[in-house]
């Protein structure tokens, strides 16, 4: 039995985040697919992170809790030989840092709020706040389009744990806030994303579940096609 375990849900976005970590470090792992909607998963999970937030790593009885907590250890602890995503030099790890924790805050928290939001029912909805994500998207993108000029990935030319938070992330804000014509940049890194073997297998486990997105209707017809649900 695998002394590492992954409590997760194929469709979340910060699972995706950890999953793609995996795949660049060479880690395998038990993955224990969770239910937070049955009342014993939702206890026992409970009790080894009262939280409640997934992904979480268990390590020989250790939970390891938040996603760039969970990569950094796994890189420590884990990782097969020769494979990073957070580089040894001072410097390019905190580039490296610095852009994974913007992609969480500035394109993961919003796409959250606004699926948040159409979980809602219609009268509890919150059209400011769902009006301040989106402009939060739109401000993030241009950053992020000038960010990238003469780079290949988030945080120079290796592709890190920045990457590994960007994939997910502008993934599904892109389903509510598509990238504009003029981010040629930036929608030429979602493409190069798209086609990183850990990014894409890691979205083709979650084609079965992109039906309960509450935000489907916005992704791309190459992953999700409505008249499959």
């Amino acid at each position: 039995m695998n002394d590492l375990t992954l409590h997760f849900h194929p469709l979340s976005s910060c699972c995706h985040k950890v999953l793609i970590a995996l795949d660049e470090l060479g880690v395998e792992v038990d993955k224990q697919l969770l239910n937070l909607g049955d009342p014993a998963e939702r206890a026992a999970f409970l009790a080894l992170w009262p939280t409640g937030k997934m992904p979480l790593l268990v390590d020989r009885g250790q939970a390891i809790p938040e996603t760039s907590i969970i990569i950094e250890h796994l890189q420590r602890q884990h990782a097969a030989p020769g494979r990073t995503l957070i580089p040894n030099g001072a410097d390019e790890a905190l580039e490296v840092r610095l852009w994974d924790r913007l992609f969480d805050l500035y394109v993961m928290t919003p796409m959250q709020a606004l699926t948040g939001d159409l979980l809602r029912a219609e009268a509890d909805r919150d059209a400011l706040n769902v009006s301040r994500s989106r402009e939060t998207l739109q401000t993030s993108y241009a950053m992020i389009d000038g960010h990238l000029d003469g780079k290949k990935w988030a945080a120079g030319s290796d592709f890190s744990m920045a990457d590994c938070a960007a994939a997910p992330a502008l993934f599904y804000a892109a389903a509510y806030v598509p990238l504009a014509p003029e981010h040629e940049r930036l929608a030429a890194y979602f493409e190069r994303l798209l086609e990183r073997p850990s990014v894409a297998r890691t979205i083709d486990q979650a084609r079965p579940f992109f039906k309960f997105f509450p935000g489907r209707q916005g992704l791309s017809r190459r992953f999700y096609e409505p008249e499959e649900a």
